[in-house]
């Protein structure tokens, strides 16, 4: 119960820090300010991100689940696939500034799920 339960908070906080770098992203890039739907983009984009490695990243790898995961952005904030690489690309920089904030200061003990490659 106690494994289960850690996996739970771990996939929550994850998600929280990947909303957050979405968020980062977002604003820099589309001025867009609504935390919320950064979020919601960060639930989406995992699932699918998920689906998409269960189905097809075990022939293609991972930059298949990159893929999906910035056409999630695409899909959800305006300016077409150039911004979206931009929000995902300032989204991967600062949840890996974050991540490792969080690891130094003895907060976070493991990666962040939802961006994909940490």
């Amino acid at each position: 119960m106690l494994s289960l339960m850690g996996s739970v908070v771990g996939f929550i906080v994850s998600l929280l820090i990947g909303g957050l770098g979405i968020y980062i992203g977002a604003r820099v890039v589309t001025g867009t300010d609504d935390y919320g739907y950064a979020l919601i983009t960060a639930i989406v984009g995992s699932v699918i991100g998920g689906i998409v490695a269960v189905l097809v990243g075990w022939l293609f790898g991972w930059i298949v689940v990159l893929i999906a995961w910035v056409w999630v952005i695409n899909w959800r904030y305006p300016g077409g696939w150039g911004n979206a690489i931009g929000i995902g690309l300032i989204a991967w920089l600062s949840v890996v500034v974050i991540s490792y904030a969080l690891v130094f200061l003895d907060v976070l003990t493991s990666s962040a799920l939802g961006i994909p490659g940490i």
